[in-house]
Formats: C-alpha cells, sequence, structure tokens
C-alpha cells in the first residue's frame, strides 16, 4: 500500500495536529513517502512548502465507506478506472486513504472488482475495498436491492474472501442472517467483518462481536433501534467498547441529538466519520440510476423513487465540519474520528492517523472555512487550485492574500 514519491520536501505549517493534538508553528520533512521528522518552533525558512497562515496540517482523511464519486458508482464501473475517478473525486475533499465500497449486487459484479483488486490497490489512496452486503436482512434493505440479497454461496463466499488479500477490506453484514461459521470463514481469510442492515438482538450482536466482528456501518441507519426490553443493534452498539462505529455526520441521516449521543458513548477512539457517499460527490449532477432506479439530490439530501435515502452527498472536510457544529465537539476530536480512528479500526494505527516520525506521509491542508489547501499521498502531493507552493530555493514568503 505504499505510493512513496521518490525526493524529500519539507512542509512548514503554522498550526499542525499531530494525530494527538494542535500545534505549531512547525515543519514536517518528508522522505520516500514518510515522515521523517517533525520539528517545532519557528516554521523552516527554506522549506519547500509553506502554507498559508490560517490552515491547518493534518493527517489525511480515511473513509471507509465510498460508493462513488466524480460521477462514478462503483456497482456500474468496478475497474481500475472507475476506482481511480472516485478516489481522485474524493482526494479534492481531502481524503488520502479510502475503501471503495460495492453495494449489493450480483455475483458477476463481485467477481469483476475481485479480478481488478489487487491492481487498485496500486492506485494512490486505496486501501481495500468494503463490501456492503450481500448478506443483509431485507427488513433493514435501505435503498439495497431486494433481489440480490441473499447468504453467500459457495461461489459468492470464495470471491468474498479473496478481498482478504486486497489491503484491509470490510465485510458488511447482518450477523443474524448468516452462519456463525461463515463469520469465522471470513475472518479467517483476513476481512474485517462489521455489523449492519441488521435487525439482530443485542444479544445476536454480542455472540458476534465474540466471533471477532469489530464494527459497525452507519450507526442508526438500517438497523435494529435502541427499546426499552430490547437494545438491538444501535444498543449494542453504544454499549459495547468493543465495536468501532462509522456514523454519516451530514445533518440528515441522524440527528443531532443522535450524533452527540454517538459520540458521548463511543467517543473520538470508536466513532469513526463516514461519507456513504455516491457519484455526484464532485459533480454538478442532480440525478444519478441506481440499479435500475433513478436518485435525485434535493437540498442535499438522495432519495430513491420511494423516498429512502441512497447513500450521501458528503465529503470528508464536510463531515469534520459538520462534526464541530453539529456535535458541538472540538476540532480536534472531529479530525481524530476523520483519521487516526478508521486507522486504528484497520490495523493501520502504527502507519496512518498520525505525523510522527516513520509514518506514511499521507496528509491534509485545509484553512479555517474549511477549504481544502492541499493533500499528500505517500509524500506526493497534490495542491488547491488557489495555491501555488514555493520551491526550496524560491522566495519562502507566503502567497499574497494568505
Amino acid at each position: 500500500m505504499g505510493h512513496a514519491g521518490s525526493s524529500s520536501l519539507t512542509i512548514a505549517a503554522q498550526h499542525i495536529f499531530d494525530g494527538a493534538g494542535m500545534r505549531g508553528p512547525g515543519s514536517v520533512r518528508i522522505s520516500q513517502g514518510r515522515i521523517e521528522s517533525i520539528t517545532f518552533g519557528e516554521a523552516e525558512a527554506r522549506a519547500s512548502i509553506h502554507l498559508p497562515a490560517d490552515a491547518i496540517l493534518a493527517p489525511g482523511f480515511i473513509d471507509i465507506q465510498v460508493n462513488g464519486g466524480g460521477g462514478v458508482l462503483l456497482n456500474d464501473q468496478p475497474t481500475e478506472a472507475g476506482v481511480r475517478r472516485i478516489v481522485e473525486a474524493h482526494r479534492k475533499a481531502g481524503t488520502t486513504g479510502c475503501l471503495p465500497t460495492l453495494i449489493t449486487d450480483r455475483s458477476e459484479v463481485i467477481e469483476r472488482l475481485a479480478a481488478v483488486g489487487q491492481a487498485c490497490l496500486k492506485i494512490p489512496g486505496v486501501l481495500g475495498f468494503h463490501l456492503e452486503g450481500p448478506a443483509l436482512n431485507r427488513s433493514r434493505k435501505g435503498i439495497h436491492p431486494q433481489a440480490e440479497i441473499r447468504v453467500p454461496d459457495r461461489r459468492d463466499l470464495a470471491v468474498i474472501k479473496s478481498f482478504g488479500g486486497r489491503g484491509r477490506s470490510i465485510v458488511t453484514l447482518a450477523p443474524e442472517c448468516v452462519p456463525a461459521s461463515m463469520i469465522d470463514e471470513l475472518i479467517g481469510a483476513g476481512l474485517r467483518i462489521a455489523a449492519g442492515h441488521s435487525d439482530a438482538t443485542a444479544a445476536e450482536i454480542g455472540q458476534a462481536v465474540d466471533r471477532g466482528v469489530s464494527g459497525v456501518t452507519h450507526l442508526f441507519n438500517a438497523m435494529s433501534q435502541l427499546n426499552a426490553r430490547e437494545p438491538g443493534l444501535v444498543g449494542a452498539a453504544l454499549w459495547d467498547d468493543r465495536l468501532f462505529a462509522g456514523i454519516i455526520c451530514d445533518g440528515i441521516h441522524v440527528d443531532r441529538a443522535g450524533l452527540r449521543v454517538a459520540f458521548r458513548c463511543k467517543g473520538r477512539d470508536r466513532l469513526m466519520l463516514v461519507t456513504d457517499a455516491m457519484p455526484l460527490v464532485g459533480t454538478d449532477d442532480r440525478q444519478f440510476m441506481l440499479q435500475g432506479r433513478q436518485v435525485t439530490l434535493h437540498e442535499n439530501r438522495l432519495t430513491g423513487p420511494d423516498g429512502t435515502l441512497a447513500g450521501a452527498h458528503l465529503t470528508m472536510i464536510e463531515a469534520v465540519r459538520n462534526a464541530v457544529v453539529l456535535l458541538e465537539i472540538s476540532l480536534v476530536d472531529a479530525l481524530i474520528m476523520a483519521s487516526r480512528t478508521p486507522a486504528a479500526f484497520l490495523g493501520l494505527e502504527s502507519e496512518l492517523g498520525r505525523i510522527a516520525p516513520g509514518y506514511r506521509a499521507d496528509l491534509v491542508a485545509f484553512n479555517r472555512n474549511f477549504e481544502i489547501v492541499g493533500t499528500w499521498v505517500g509524500g506526493v502531493g497534490s495542491m488547491g487550485r488557489d495555491f501555488t507552493p514555493k520551491i526550496e530555493g524560491e522566495d519562502a514568503s507566503l502567497p499574497p492574500g494568505s
């Protein structure tokens, strides 16, 4: 998963979030795609890049649920070109690592993605894949096509297991709908399992967690709710500290009070910001087709013909901003939920989510208006269109208007 740059550079910033706290000014030196050193005090005068005075340099965002972007839905284009287009669209919003996500579909579609999965890992920003389905509970299907929801047969199971060797991949399933031995088999193949689109009881979730289920997909949405005598998946997720939970922080999928309850129960080290993004991200389009059904964007809400929510029109920088506003938490907490915590869930906590020596140089810079200034994946940068980096040896003063 290394996409190392071939040269060294130093990024100077007035504000640096190192994965634990906000610090600065300082400079981050990168060599061969990894962070060589970080120094604080005066920013290095001859740094390769001087960020604007109001910019924050932080670990790049990690999004574990990305259905589409740039006009591409992964189910429609499970190809290297399709994955690249999705990743590029989200990188413009600060996502430096993601799991392109395939929702419930025919066996042939899963096989097509599996066939190119290894090659896609060479695309900067691809950390693995997320298979959301097909083993879901029809009573909690959301926008997933009911006709394709199924318990995987041997053909399905073989191809799904192959994703265990495709980076840090995830399978979302309803634990009550599959044999316990199947959960064991998938985990044994190297996959992480998340409970989602599930009507499980809290006891069933507890049993699944005992077997190794470690995540919850879009908490509160498409799952059994917390009731007085049956806590359901929501109650189990809020209570069980072994579970990481993704949450869609767009102000539409989960009420502000629900977001705050989730944060109070799970905290920044177990609650992860996800986008559940669809192909309209990065485009000016207002509609797209999802498995034969038209999905329409209206007032930032994506819905199918019957009004069912169909993913989200959201980016990670927007999710970070929304978390600060809607949850009334610190920017530090929001940034941890966008980087360090998903890195930990994926088992990449020693590689990503911090700015520290030895870590991958996957970074994002954004300003006080939550506008992306630049991103770096493995030390290779992509700057915002309004920012021209100062190259070492040139005048290293800040750009006009910074």
